[in-house]
């Protein structure tokens, strides 16, 4: 009996990205006021953004355990991100926000631990990262920003080559935001082709408007592209709902959406 190959690959894990519930609408209500709806739509993981955290008391460590308490509890497992660099303006490591990130990583109790890149001058430090990961239940994972300095391609082909160089391959792994390649004027595809072999999770949106005035959005359902992206990249990779959801029915929006991007 002949098997579609797409019917026998497992469905990838999906998270919402607690933005797409939208940013204000979560600094106002908290993020544990969207694991319900985040749940009953399906989805496999939740991504605290410390953004979006309306005071800064919320990224103490006791309130993040309480929060990954919550996400736990619906069923979920967590992703952290944070706006924090890797790379400081100099092209040092960011040591210091390093293990502050992982401090509050492992209090939320999370898969991942999603920084940007930063500012990558050749050396990755990465016998340092490794030291300062050692032990953490957390995974390091840098995202393609929407600055050039963090949203080039070519950057990125170099840390992971001196991450190898360097004797610790694993102590870096990336988050491949699709979407953000617009901002920094990168072609997406070509991104993926380069990069796949180093992404553990993905960030799903298409991008609006143009220049400066770009906006989130999601995919088309006929997006070719984005479709096309989608199988360069691991299937294994968990995928994130970045874009935003209907703000009329955020709950319904996100059951679609879920069960969408699974079967994309």
């Amino acid at each position: 009996m002949n098997v579609n190959a797409k019917e026998c690959r497992a469905a990838p894990e999906i998270v919402i990205v607690a933005s797409a519930f939208g940013a204000e609408a979560v600094r106002s209500r908290g993020h544990a006021a969207w694991l319900g709806a985040a749940a009953a739509a399906g989805a496999a993981g939740f991504e605290v953004r410390r953004e979006l955290f309306s005071h800064e008391a919320d990224a103490s460590l006791p309130a993040l355990h309480a929060l990954g308490a919550a996400v736990t509890q619906h069923g979920m497992w967590a992703v952290y991100s944070t706006p924090a660099a890797l790379y400081r303006d100099d092209g040092a490591l960011d040591a210091a926000a390093l293990a502050a990130a992982y401090a509050e990583a492992d209090a939320l109790g999370a898969r991942w631990l999603k920084l940007q890149l930063g500012t990558f001058a050749g050396r990755a430090d990465a016998v340092t990262i490794a030291k300062i990961g050692a032990g953490s239940r957390a995974r390091l994972v840098v995202e393609n920003g929407q600055r050039e300095r963090d949203g080039s391609i070519a950057n990125f082909v170099a840390l992971f080559a001196a991450l190898e160089r360097e004797g610790a391959a694993d102590a870096v792994r990336m988050t491949f935001d699709i979407g953000n390649w617009d901002w920094s004027g990168q072609a997406p595809l070509e991104a993926a082709v380069a990069l796949a072999p180093h992404v553990e999770y993905v960030h799903c949106k298409s991008s609006g408007g143009q220049g400066a005035r770009r906006f989130p959005v999601a995919p088309a359902p006929d997006d070719q592209l984005f479709a096309k992206i989608l199988r360069v990249l691991p299937s294994n990779a968990p995928r994130g709902i970045e874009f935003p959801l209907d703000e009329r029915e955020p709950a319904e929006d996100a059951r679609r959406r879920v069960a969408w991007l699974a079967a994309a």
